[in-house]
């Protein structure tokens, strides 16, 4: 009997251990995952500099992020690309319209921040992290000048035919972009006068029906304060001098809590950018230079029916013979004369497409040639270049990376990339992160006068980079040219 009653309490014991042992091993791995989870969370910023590339969510107008002339341009894609230049690492913009599908991809972790000029409300603060400001600005309401304003003899004549009051606003049908922080603040105002105001949420973005108010079609709208003085140098049949809000903060959104450490490095530049001359002249060249107004609403413009130059009906042409896409081959045209027809380097390539005197002689033509001209024989440039590439590089994408690298350095210098690649145990095939360390470091002796290098010195930072930026530029025109 006390044998099994010793056996008893023996099991008990170890049961108690081991259930002891589980609870502290539980603890510990919950311990450990919080841990885990802290360090992932301190690690954002340099999983980002890791994959060199912050990837940027923005929007389409003439503000934040368009085409002229072949160049990207916009406020919000200047300051993240000088961002991401003081980080070292590469911008990849993605465009998204609708400002609650891009919360969705920030909160999945798709992009890394989202740069559109956005308000900071609490709620928003409540779900999202903020920068500090890029801009402080206030709400304004937008409404059309009285009849013949131009004529009237003094201010006070024009005054007393606009709203100056929110008790003014009563009645008024009002006209705001739909999922916009202006619907809230004109709720907030009806409350505050005890009277009905009719909203319309709008599909079309505030600079639309900035213009929609300015010709007549809707009688009022609400803009940012900074949005709508721009476009009262485009439209002076407008007024935007009637606050509806207190000042508030424009920043840069990114994921709660997670991004820290992004949060931190990028309040740490942005405290001493906004200081320099370079952040001023930034601001000013879109926020109060008329002149870019003007050009953002031009006809080379992706505004404008998504062109490029005067030359696109040819490009694409060329581009379909050649099989490219034309946005690639227009990016390699404005990299080599920004679509000028008439330049030529100090190595003596001219035109368009910076033909070198042997390649024209080599396909019949000679600075006479035309523009049109100029674009066709540089498609069969380009095809001569492909037929030099190895039919080893299966990969379309790789191998239009060889072809530029190729037509600014020629063949020769790419071949010998290719060689000291494979010595190297590198893909010879691929061109990023393989072949292109070669490129780079072709000027150097211990490469060029490596054994298996046939032709020598090259100025292989020059290709790298002619290679990125015509890729870059292409990036851009894929996201705001349509095909």
């Amino acid at each position: 009997m006390l044998k099994t009653v010793h056996i008893f309490l023996k099991i008990i014991f170890f049961a108690v251990v081991l259930s002891l042992w589980s609870c502290a091993s539980d603890t510990n791995r919950k311990a450990a995952s919080a841990k885990k989870d802290k360090k992932e969370q301190a690690d954002k910023l340099q999983q980002i500099i890791n994959r060199r590339k912050l990837v940027a969510l923005t929007d389409y107008n003439s503000i934040n992020y368009y085409i002229y002339r072949g160049e990207p341009m916009g406020y919000q894609y200047e300051m993240l690309e000088k961002f991401t230049k003081y980080l070292g690492i590469q911008l990849e913009l993605r465009i998204e319209e609708n400002l609650e599908k891009g919360f969705k991809l920030l909160e999945k972790g798709d992009v890394d921040v989202i740069a559109m000029g956005l308000t900071v409300t609490g709620k928003r603060k409540s779900q999202f992290d903020f920068t500090d400001p890029l801009i402080i600005t206030r709400q304004v309401l937008v409404q059309r000048m009285p009849k013949g304003w131009q004529k009237m003899s003094t201010r006070d004549q024009i005054e007393r035919q606009l709203l100056r009051s929110s008790l003014e606003l009563a009645g008024k049908t009002i006209h705001v972009e739909a999922g916009s922080i202006f619907k809230k603040r004109l709720e907030t105002l009806m409350d505050e006068i005890a009277d009905t105001i009719y909203i319309i949420e709008d599909e079309r973005e505030v600079e639309d029906l900035i213009a929609a108010v300015a010709n007549g079609e809707i009688d009022y709208t609400v803009a940012d304060e900074h949005i709508a003085l721009i476009n009262e140098q485009v439209y002076p049949g407008i007024d935007t001098k009637m606050p509806i809000s207190f000042p508030q903060k424009l920043a840069w959104a990114l994921k709660k809590e997670e991004d820290k450490a992004l949060l931190n490095e990028i309040n740490l530049w942005l405290n001493t950018f906004n200081d320099t001359f370079e952040a001023r002249v930034i601001y000013n060249k879109y926020f109060k230079n008329s002149r870019v107004r003007y050009l953002a609403k031009s006809e080379y413009t992706s505004f404008n029916e998504g062109h490029l130059s005067a030359y696109d009906e040819t490009i694409k042409q060329v581009a379909a013979e050649i099989n490219w896409d034309w946005r690639l081959l227009a990016s390699l045209i404005y990299q080599e004369s920004e679509f000028k027809p008439d330049v030529v380097s100090w190595a003596g390539a001219y035109g368009l497409m910076q033909l070198m005197p042997v390649v024209m002689e080599q396909f019949g033509i000679d600075s006479t040639a035309s523009p049109e001209e100029q674009i066709r024989i540089g498609g069969k440039f380009i095809q001569y270049l492909d037929r030099q590439i190895p039919a080893s590089v299966t990969d379309s994408s790789e191998r239009i990376k060889f072809i530029l690298a190729s037509y600014n350095a020629g063949v020769g210098h790419v071949l010998d990339a290719r060689r000291l690649a494979k010595k190297y145990k590198k893909n010879p095939n691929v061109w990023t992160d393989e072949t292109d360390f070669f490129m780079l470091n072709k000027s150097k002796p211990a490469f060029y006068h490596d054994s298996v290098v046939y032709y020598g010195y090259a100025r292989g930072e020059e290709t790298y980079a002619f290679v990125e930026q015509i890729i870059d530029r292409y990036d851009h025109y894929r996201n705001l040219i349509v095909e």
